[in-house]
């Protein structure tokens, strides 16, 4: 099977990549990953990445295509099939990686459209706390420390950081909107697009999703 996962800020895309990797024996392909490994590799693609975020620049899309036609490549990846996680983002990457699979004979199977409330997704991010000391992460209703404000494994001091904040999460939420809209358009009109709830308990939107792909 041959996957893209779309979904803003908060919804549990990246949990859910991970189970669906798991389960279904797939490379769970998340581009800033790739992007870092192909940095650290060295690769062409990877050390043109680098110039452009040594200079704190976009990485541009040919880059990114690139380093992913790399990953692709690889005999496991195209033999057990994959999940995209964070890319594509706009209808041009979405247009160059068609062409792109098309051209190796590994076109994507499914879009799976994870989606939830703007209210849902600040009331989940707002609640997270991080440990200043360790990092390690807890949410005020859904996995509270034992002493409010202490980290329950090296005693340090939990706070909110920046980006978890309201005001800061439903301007996140709007530029992913704005940005992805026509890209789920896109997948619409192609017919691979489904349309999931995020706001299930975590194993119950496994569980559509996987019923999804049972259909395939």
């Amino acid at each position: 099977m041959r996957i893209i996962l779309l979904g803003g800020p908060g919804v549990g895309k990246g949990t859910q990549a991970k189970k669906l990797a798991e389960k279904y024996k797939l490379a769970h392909i998340s581009t800033g990953d790739i992007l870092r490994q192909a940095v650290k590799d060295g690769t062409e693609m990877g050390l043109m990445a680098k110039s452009f975020m040594d200079k704190g620049q976009l990485v541009p899309d040919e880059v990114v295509i690139g380093i992913i036609k790399d990953t692709l490549a690889k005999p496991e990846i195209k033999a057990g099939g994959f999940i995209l996680d964070g890319f594509p983002r706009t209808v041009p990457q979405a247009q160059a990686l068609d062409e792109l699979t098309h051209k190796m004979n590994i076109p994507v199977d499914i879009v799976v459209n994870i989606k939830a409330s703007s209210d849902i997704i600040v009331q989940r991010l707002s609640g997270r706390r991080t440990c200043r000391g360790c990092q390690s992460v807890y949410h005020v209703l859904n996995l509270p420390p034992k002493k409010e404000g202490i980290c329950d494994r090296c005693g340090g001091q939990l706070y909110q950081r920046d980006d978890d904040k309201e005001e800061t999460i439903r301007n996140r939420i709007k530029v992913y909107e704005d940005q992805t809209s026509p890209l789920i358009e896109y997948y619409k009109k192609l017919g691979k697009l489904k349309d999931v709830s995020g706001e299930a308990e975590i194993d119950e939107v496994f569980a559509e999703i996987c019923d999804l792909l049972s259909k395939l």
